[in-house]
């Protein structure tokens, strides 16, 4: 059998060996109240950082789908130049939707060198050279980035030169790129600019056979931008045709004027600066290039 010792302390409460039975009068003790409003903050701070973390990850999935929306945007714009360049007066709006990015146009992106290598000649005479623009849509890489040197082909994915071989070859190019730092600003761009199309043909007629080389190539040049929407129009101003007879071969070499702003080869990524293409003997050869005009947010 068990015996206790029960003793009364100055209060008149009963102890058990002198041990309080009773936490209430414990110093050490924690009131209910307080232990609630310290459970209280702790889920509040947890609750806190969820909605902070959900807020960050639901912005970072809104910013890579509205990328990936808009890279179709400027795959669209690019295949409307096709229709554009070699109408003069035709115009087409193309809409887009940003919340984080924005559109931007570059009125000189790169220059294209043309010469020629006459039938029966010993060297290249140049032709001449003409400047095109470029339209980025830029979005910070605070917002959404890839990571740095990123490069992505999305038209044409598989070629990358400037020169284009075919009917059905696309007169522009759309890339992805992010390319860190760069004067200009740090962003993860898109980008759409005029590439080159080749075409061979041969007419036969009384006095004998005539073998043609034809390059189309459209050339962007800024409008009046008033970003009063979120819209590009394209507008065909002005397409020249240079020709000339008894060409053997034609060189076509891409320099970078923005270089510095850090829109150079390595940014563009052209399979080769240079392209030759040796033709048939004593060809005729026809530049035609389309002026474009671009404007952006415009109503």
């Amino acid at each position: 059998m068990c015996l206790f010792s029960y003793q009364f302390d100055r209060s008149g409460e009963k102890t058990r060996d002198g041990l309080t039975q009773s936490l209430r009068k414990d110093k050490r003790a924690v009131a209910p109240a307080v232990a609630t409003t310290i459970m209280t903050a702790a889920v509040v701070v947890m609750i806190l950082v969820a909605m902070t973390y959900a807020n960050t990850f639901l912005d970072s999935r809104m910013a890579e789908n509205e990328f990936s929306t808009n890279k179709q945007f400027m795959l669209t714009t690019g295949l409307q130049l096709d229709d554009i360049a070699w109408t003069i007066g035709r115009t087409q709006t193309v809409r887009y939707s940003s919340q984080y990015g924005n559109m931007k146009f570059q009125s000189i992106a790169v220059n294209y060198t043309f010469e020629i290598y006459p039938h029966g000649g010993s060297a290249w005479e140049p032709l001449f050279s003409n400047f095109t623009g470029m339209i980025l849509f830029n979005i910070p890489v605070s917002t959404y980035s890839v990571g740095n040197n990123y490069f992505e082909r999305v038209l044409p994915s598989s070629n990358g030169s400037f020169l284009q071989k075919g009917s059905s070859a696309p007169v522009s190019q759309v890339f992805c790129v992010e390319k860190l730092p760069m004067q200009e600003g740090n962003y993860t761009r898109i980008v759409a600019i005029p590439s080159m199309r080749m075409l061979n043909s041969t007419i036969t007629g009384p006095e004998g056979t005539s073998y043609y080389a034809k390059f189309y190539l459209p050339a962007l040049e800024p409008g009046n931008h008033q970003y009063k929407s979120q819209s590009i129009t394209l507008t065909g101003n002005d397409v020249i045709k240079i020709v000339r007879s008894g060409v053997d071969q034609v060189r076509i070499t891409v320099t970078f004027p923005n270089a510095d702003l850090g829109f150079d080869a390595d940014f563009f990524q052209f399979d080769h600066t240079t392209e030759t293409v040796t033709l048939l003997p004593d060809s005729v050869v026809e530049f035609y290039i389309g002026k474009v005009i671009v404007t952006i947010g415009q109503v």
